[in-house]
């Protein structure tokens, strides 16, 4: 009980672990004030208000959010030219969300034109949908990448003159390569679920803009993020 309090204390110190649980709020509130707009329009009118209460408080914690893409194209920007391609217009079309993101929240809380809401929510999402196409291209490319390494390492495994030490260490290294996938799997399901969310910007339509799709979306990549950034 003690180690998953001091797990939850050090995943809401972060600021992507305030944002999963914040997105869990808006989206479950999405999903409560569809399911009793019809039979209770008090109930309703109030997860509304908590949806976009929660969705504005996303909004201004994330301010500044778009230099962390420098940052990583800085520290990080591919170990080949291909990762390196991938890398940079992944991180651009975060960065544009992000930043336009900014504008979007201003519009909508009254402090600039709140007619410019509806074109800054496009730009942003545009950039959304963009960089989520190049990431999910890159995991992938890493997890086809990781399968083959696995294979490998397990086929040398069964060598009967292969030294019990080497087992080990093969195995060590086969057990990194299953954990990785599990995180790039859970980072390809939270890009898809929020490429859905852009989409709905972009080109409004009766699926993707269904409260049912948009709160099932926002969760999935919500509860994804928070298994990524969840203690070990």
């Amino acid at each position: 009980m003690n180690d998953t309090v001091d797990k939850l204390v050090i995943f809401l110190a972060k600021r992507d672990g305030i944002d999963k649980l914040v997105k869990t709020f808006q989206y479950v509130s999405k999903l409560v004030n569809w399911h009793v707009e019809s039979t209770h329009p008090d109930i309703a009118h109030r997860a509304k208000q908590w949806e976009v209460a929660s969705g504005l408080s996303r909004k201004a914690f994330r301010t500044g959010r778009f230099l962390t893409g420098f940052n990583t194209l800085r520290r990080s920007p591919g170990s080949t030219p291909v990762f390196r391609f991938l890398a940079v217009f992944a991180n651009a079309g975060e960065m544009i969300y992000f930043f336009f993101d900014h504008f979007l929240w201003l519009s909508r809380v009254g402090v600039i034109n709140a007619n410019l809401a509806k074109r800054m929510s496009f730009i942003s999402a545009f950039g959304e949908a963009f960089g989520y196409v190049f990431f999910i291209i890159s995991d992938f490319i890493m997890i086809k990448e990781g399968l083959e390494a696995q294979r490998n390492l397990q086929a040398n495994m069964s060598d009967k003159d292969c030294l019990s030490e080497k087992i080990a260490e093969r195995k060590e290294k086969v057990g990194k390569i299953k954990a990785d996938r599990v995180m790039r799997l859970m980072a390809v399901s939270a890009n898809l679920a929020d490429l859905v969310i852009a989409l709905a910007d972009i080109e409004p339509n009766p699926l993707c803009n269904h409260a049912v799709t948009l709160g099932i979306s926002g969760l999935v990549s919500a509860w994804a993020g928070w298994y990524r950034n969840w203690p070990s």
